[in-house]
């Protein structure tokens, strides 16, 4: 469900940031300073990686469509191997959280905690992909999330409006304002040029325009893309397949795993389905992703799934449609 980051909200935002950000500041930097990069680590390599070709790319990729926020510089950053951490309850009582964090990279989502969730989860964090709507939520646990992210990468998306860099767009203006507070956290945002070939490449694997449909890609789409980009290997812990939620063998779990008592998994996924107003269609991304793991390195964990064979989708159209953008 769409929730908007209305202009209501930033102005409280604005002060709650400036006055409960600063208590954070000072924990930030009683920590252990970032380990400075290996030799090597930094490449200059900008032309677009194939998703699976780990033997040609250099170390490190430069992803020109994920842009800093301040100094506008890309993101540097590769992954032989990546955990995809999703949100769901499926997770709850996996006991997977040892494997997750033996994964170079561990990826997570919004808000999502790890802390009170190891077990399950992990407790690593080497990406975190925000929407703009979990922008509030982000803050409000900013002493779990931003005290232990010197290490973090934090990528924000939303709609050019909100982002827009002259002063109008109200969640670039808070994500600034918290990296001025806090120098030391990684933050960048999805370039506009990059948003749309988002939404090109869900309109050529699905056939649907998003805007025309009156749709919303969710945040998963966004953490799946983006872990193409960067990632060798793949393993997606927590996401069931496409016709899960028809199966009369599913399990009754929460959409979140750190929000037992709210709604329930498929009915969430159903209901956003059928919806036809601004909606995420969840099992159509899923589809999605199981087309792609057939040709690229995708794991599926918890449950564990194999996709079924579907369609061929080309590895070119997802490495062309997310290439560099400005």
């Amino acid at each position: 469900m769409r929730i908007k980051v209305c202009r209501g909200v930033s102005g409280i935002l604005a002060v709650t940031m400036v006055t409960s950000l600063m208590l954070v500041y000072k924990g930030i930097h009683s920590d252990t300073p970032p380990m400075p990069p290996s030799s090597g680590a930094t490449s200059n390599h900008s032309s677009p990686r194939t998703p699976g070709a780990a033997a040609e790319k250099p170390p490190v990729a430069v992803l020109q469509g994920y842009t800093a926020i301040m100094d506008r510089k890309p993101l540097e950053m590769h992954c032989k191997t990546c955990a995809l951490v999703t949100s769901s309850g499926q997770l709850v009582g996996r006991n997977m959280g040892e494997e997750i964090d033996q994964s170079e990279c561990v990826i997570r989502m919004n808000d999502a905690p790890s802390l009170g969730h190891q077990r399950d989860v992990g407790r690593r964090t080497s990406l975190r992909v925000i929407a703009h709507s979990s922008l509030q939520r982000v803050l409000r646990n900013r002493q779990q999330l931003f005290n232990s992210s010197q290490n973090t990468v934090f990528i924000f998306w939303g709609p050019s409006h909100l982002m827009r860099r002259d002063g109008k767009g109200h969640v670039y203006n808070h994500l600034r304002l918290l990296k001025q507070v806090m120098p030391t956290l990684k933050i960048y945002m999805i370039s506009r040029i990059q948003m749309l070939k988002f939404d090109e490449l869900f309109k050529k694997e699905t056939g649907i325009d998003r805007k025309k449909s009156n749709l919303w890609l969710s945040t998963g789409w966004f953490t799946m893309v983006t872990a193409l980009e960067l990632c060798d290997r793949i393993s997606v812990f927590g996401m069931v397949p496409p016709d899960y939620c028809k199966s009369s063998l599913r399990r009754s779990v929460p959409y979140h795993y750190y929000e037992p008592l709210g709604p329930e998994e498929c009915s969430m996924y159903l209901s956003h389905e059928r919806s036809r107003r601004w909606s995420h269609h969840f099992i159509t991304e899923k589809r999605v992703f199981s087309n792609w793991a057939q040709n690229l390195n995708i794991d599926f964990h918890q449950p564990q799934w194999t996709p079924s064979a579907r369609r061929n989708s080309s590895s070119t159209v997802v490495s062309t449609a997310v290439a560099a953008g400005s």
